[in-house]
């Protein structure tokens, strides 16, 4: 898919997540747009057929789960996910912390039989603050898994708070690289000429691969960007219709 069609993707699953978020009277507005880019990224231009994706950040599943039907499955959307392998929900989601070890567990399986297929995993920059996070990274490790690739959404915001002021994670490629993994930093997480250059860069180097991606939660309307009030907030009366006139919908 070209870069063209990729931005109009973009648009429209910001708009069809907007609306769901409406109809579902709930909203987990801040993470879900700020991981848009990289979804698609991941789903229209790297995941094979023998891959999988899991989405540790549950609270954000809204897209996915639009995105999955966009092609032709039928997954629940609700904001924490229940695993459900035919409609492409490979494992449950929702406490975090918990997807990395779960996933970490799918690319040791892989590598001892002998299979093939990378396993994708995207985590929030919060689940960097928990100790389950780099307890796989050294299991990754010293088990050389090259097929794991390890997504942070790093929009540095994390509930009611800022990483700086909760936990800060200064430095945290240095932190990545001194686990012995290959990281891969993507300053513009919201450019998806930038996004496919920093996933060319995955390496099989028997080590695994982790993408820092820099992005503003909220993306996509100006009003709620870099604002934490919008982790988890229902949309009603004016800021439906800000949303609406920023997503370019009547």
């Amino acid at each position: 898919m070209k870069i063209d069609k990729l931005i109009n993707k973009a648009k429209l699953l910001r708009q069809k997540t907007f609306d769901a978020f409406i109809e579902k009277g709930e909203a987990h507005l801040g993470g879900s747009f700020s991981m848009i880019e990289i979804l698609l990224t991941i789903y229209e231009k790297f995941l094979k057929k023998d891959d999988k994706f899991i989405l540790s950040k549950a609270h954000a599943s809204f897209p996915l789960c639009i995105l999955l039907k966009e092609k032709g499955l039928n997954p629940e959307i609700k904001t924490h996910l229940e695993i459900d392998i035919e409609n492409g929900i490979n494992c449950t989601t929702g406490s975090l912390g918990h997807g990395l070890p779960i996933a970490t567990g799918m690319a040791f399986a892989r590598k001892k039989l002998k299979k093939n297929g990378k396993i994708y995993v995207m985590i929030s920059d919060g689940e960097c603050q928990e100790g389950t996070t780099w307890e796989s990274l050294l299991i990754a490790s010293k088990h050389q898994l090259d097929n794991l690739i390890i997504i942070i959404d790093y929009n540095k915001l994390q509930a009611l708070s800022t990483l700086k002021d909760a936990l800060p994670l200064n430095n945290l490629s240095n932190k990545i690289k001194a686990f012995n993994c290959n990281c891969i930093e993507i300053k513009k997480g919201h450019s998806f000429n930038d996004l496919i250059k920093g996933f060319q860069k995955i390496k099989k180097t028997n080590k695994p691969n982790v993408i820092i991606v820099n992005t503003i939660k909220g993306k996509g309307i100006k009003e709620f960007e870099n604002d934490t009030v919008w982790h988890a907030r229902q949309l009603k009366g004016k800021e439906i219709d800000i949303g609406r006139k920023r997503l370019n919908k009547k």
